[in-house]
């Protein structure tokens, strides 16, 4: 994220705060202690100030302590947690990975919420317990009313809040689709941020930018999930390159030449090699036919060319098009070989040809 700096570490979990949120602590401060100038006269000139920067720090606290109620049941569950921010719209959790099941993404989802109701049925309790009046009585109300509302705000049943992985995780429940619950919450998401707009509209500027940006996240999180929703439901064997650079070891350069270099309209520089039976033994590479005088193409064999070539991993051709995806990701290749259970080289997969796959599936099926 663009002007986000990090402050250190929270029990291991890297912490960031974006530039939103030093304007946003600034105004609550500027607000709250201009409220306590107000109400409490007899504290001076600084000391409403400096109450009004202590409470804004604490409403940070809370929204950092319902980002560690996520990230807690996160690391129960065996999930790592990459960072947690904060910036102008709250904070952020940011996870190395989904749950596995409808229950553990619930209770990921429902931690936060929770952390915030307990934080605000404590505050209240000290507030009455404790006796408190003036300027301490006010703050902890304060605190104990906005843990309220952070708690509440986040129940709404939209992604990208706290009620809309509540809901996605419902979804997912009933239809064994994790996809669709992310599909279905994100349009419930941008509904609730068109309402939002909607009442802004007659006033209201905070309505308007929350629903700005409840439409923005929940556009991308809709986008999200019909993709993985779509990759999900085909595999590697449907994502194969037309006419994959595959040749066999036993052809002659002059053969190779006239068969698969000149006019080739891909303009692949290296082809993948094969033995008999079909099997992956190198690759040979363009260039090195410059090597070998024209003369001698149609005696000279591709196998007597060819280059060892390792990949560091292959996927089968039923394998899901989502995991070969996400293998394309973690290991930072653009291409993958496919191979049969016994073997044989189908051909390979590339970024560029699922990105093609997708695009002739939404014009063949516009929504």
């Amino acid at each position: 994220m663009n002007g986000t700096f990090r402050v250190g570490n929270l029990f291991g979990i890297p912490f960031f705060v974006n530039a939103s949120w030093f304007l946003v602590l600034g105004l609550v401060t500027w607000q709250y202690g201009g409220q306590l100038a107000f109400l409490f006269p007899a504290l001076g000139p600084v000391a409403p100030w400096m109450l009004g920067l202590f409470t804004a720090l604490l409403l940070f606290a809370s929204v950092l302590a319902h980002e560690l109620g996520h990230s807690w049941v996160a690391i129960k569950q065996g999930i790592g947690v990459k960072s947690i921010s904060l910036f102008l719209f709250g904070g952020l959790a940011n996870l190395e990975r989904e749950s596995k099941t409808p229950a553990e993404a619930f209770w990921v989802a429902i931690a936060g919420p929770l952390v915030s109701l307990f934080l605000s049925g404590s505050l209240t309790a000290i507030g009455i317990g404790a006796g408190l009046t003036g300027p301490a009585a006010a703050i902890v109300g304060l605190l104990a009313s906005i843990n309220l509302v952070l708690a509440l705000f986040n129940l709404i049943p939209g992604l990208p809040l706290d009620g809309g992985n509540i809901l996605k995780a419902i979804v997912w429940k009933i239809t064994g689709n994790p996809y669709k619950g992310i599909i279905f919450a994100s349009r419930v998401g941008q509904i609730v941020g068109w309402i939002a707009i909607a009442t802004g509209i007659f006033g209201n500027i905070w309505n308007l930018v929350i629903g700005w940006f409840l439409l923005q996240n929940a556009g991308q999180s809709a986008q999200y999930g019909t993709v993985q929703n779509e990759l999900a439901g085909l595999t590697a064997a449907d994502a194969v390159t037309a006419e994959s650079p595959i040749v066999p070891e036993n052809l002659s350069l002059r053969e190779f030449a006239n068969n698969y270099v000149i006019g080739n309209a891909q303009n692949w520089r290296r082809y993948l090699v094969t033995d008999d039976a079909g099997q992956l033994v190198g690759a040979i590479e363009i260039d090195e036919l410059k090597t070998i005088p024209t003369g001698s193409w149609p005696q000279v064999l591709v196998k007597e060319l060819l280059k060892p070539i390792e990949f560091s991993t292959t996927v089968k051709p039923e394998l899901s098009l989502l995991e070969v995806v996400t293998l394309l990701e973690q290991l930072k290749v653009q291409e993958l070989p496919v191979i049969r259970e016994n073997g044989v080289l189908v051909g390979l997969v590339e970024k560029a040809e699922i990105a093609r796959l997708l695009q002739r599936r939404a014009q063949a099926n516009p929504v």
